[in-house]
């Protein structure tokens, strides 16, 4: 049995903890699948790799309504996966190589590891073979896995999820989408972009129905313009056509009739990977949904314990992520002097078509909580960029304190949304006041930005 000062398992925003500050000890790192994690192998960056080529396919339509006539001849679809993943291949391969060559102190250990008692650890390697790992301290950063709805006759079916679909050999000519989260957004908009008839089944009656609702309700609605949306329905049953396809039994309030398509694509969440831990055999607390549950410090129940990532929280967002990482390391390091995670301030973005981007309370949940709360909302059409773009359908939507002036949240539905909202962000981040904010500096124009400039001083 080998004894660590520390082990990590995940080799996501888990690896990035164990820096040069930590030459003097004995480090094992664990995983289990590609190096590097759930967001270089699989999620945000190969995602949004695909997104922006979705982009440029989409484009001639709308160029069409500015006077600029451009034809899509065709979309190379093996040579755009091979590109991104020759890139996105070989960055987790040089990450491996770094661990096993060229950081002495730590030992990459390529299994599924689980507790078997306090902070020990039971590592099924790769090869079959086993070992017994023991650690003065221990972090959990192993991340989620795709959630795989109790569907009857999903598991007799070939599907994908957003783990294995962007490396098909081919686009789909139809591709029906369970589920109407992000994933289902970001995805739908890449192969409906790419030419495949797109259908989306959803039981909520929005699209992205955690989002705020001005949000969810214009998005669904400009979704139905480019794909087929059911919602208010779920899959009753799965079946595999004769033809190698799949088709889906719905049932519902809402459009119940059968679907066909050539590939399922099951995209309904993700689920944390505790359970692969046998985290109770370790003394560490999970809730009721399987997320590891950590203290403002990111420290377990069990001693000696951290987690921090998809495992530990709902968000599953990698800037968060790497932020609870940066505080786990710092809080390894100077035990006497502990940091903690703020989850106060949380941007996301949704890159498809239109972008998306949000942050703080929505209204929904202002209203529910009885917090006091001021709303603004502007259109990119109100913007002299915005005329350029000929964008008709975008806006920024603010929620501020009545009295302080002070953001609680900013939901922007259009083109850059994601970077149009980070001021809104450094607004709600520092503390300053809307109106300080947007009269405090000098905002370009014409640019996109003067879209938060707007909202904060309507707001």
């Amino acid at each position: 049995m080998t004894h660590y000062d520390l082990v990590v398992i995940g080799s996501g925003s888990g690896n990035s903890l164990v820096t040069r500050a930590m030459a003097d000890r004995r480090v094992a790192i664990v995983e289990n699948g590609a190096f590097g994690g759930t967001c270089l192998n699989v999620g945000c960056i190969p995602t949004k790799m695909f997104v922006h080529p979705a982009d440029l396919a989409a484009m001639p339509e709308h160029a069409r309504a500015l006077g600029v006539d451009l034809r899509l001849d065709g979309v190379r679809w093996r040579d755009l996966r091979d590109r991104v993943f020759g890139r996105i291949d070989p960055a987790s391969a040089d990450g491996r190589e770094h661990r096993h060559q060229r950081s002495p102190h730590v030992t990459l250990l390529e299994g599924r590891a689980h507790f078997v008692g306090d902070r020990r650890l039971r590592v099924v390697l790769t090869g079959g073979s086993e070992e017994e790992i023991t650690a003065d301290q221990v972090v959990l950063a192993a991340g989620s896995r795709p959630n795989h709805p109790p569907v009857p006759g999903l598991e007799s079916v070939p599907f994908h999820t957003s783990d294995t679909i962007l490396r098909i050999d081919e686009v789909p000519r139809r591709l029906v989408v369970l589920g109407g989260g992000v994933v289902a957004a970001e995805l739908a908009h890449v192969f409906g972009s790419f030419g495949s008839e797109v259908t989306i089944v959803n039981r909520s009656e929005r699209m992205l129905n955690a989002f705020d609702t001005t949000i969810s309700e214009r998005f669904t609605a400009l979704a139905r313009e480019r794909w087929e949306v059911r919602t208010g329905v779920e899959a009753r049953r799965i079946e595999q056509t004769d033809g190698g396809g799949v088709r889906m039994e719905l049932e519902g309030s809402g459009d119940c009739r059968t679907v066909e398509a050539d590939l399922l694509l099951v995209a309904t969440g993700r689920v944390p990977n505790s359970d692969l831990l046998d985290a109770a055999a370790g003394g560490v607390e999970t809730d009721e949904r399987g997320v590891v549950v950590v203290d403002e410090h990111q420290r377990t129940s069990a001693d000696g314990v951290w987690a921090l990532g998809d495992v530990a929280n709902t968000f599953q967002l990698k800037h968060l992520a790497n932020h609870e990482a940066r505080v786990v390391r710092h809080n390894l390091l100077h035990p006497e002097d502990l940091r903690s995670s703020d989850h106060s301030v949380v941007p996301a973005g949704v890159f498809t078509a239109p972008q998306i981007a949000t942050v703080g309370l929505t209204e929904q949940d202002a209203v529910a909580r009885g917090v006091r709360h001021r709303v603004s909302e502007r259109r990119y059409a109100d913007l002299a960029y915005g005329w350029a773009m000929e964008d008709t359908t975008g806006f920024a939507k603010v929620l501020a304190d009545p009295d302080t002036g002070l953001v609680l949240g900013a939901h922007v539905l259009g083109p850059d949304a994601a970077t149009v909202i980070q001021p809104l962000v450094s607004a709600m981040a520092f503390g300053i006041p809307a109106e300080q904010f947007a009269r405090g500096q000098m905002w370009i124009h014409p640019a996109l930005s003067e879209l938060a400039e707007n909202a904060l001083l309507d707001a």
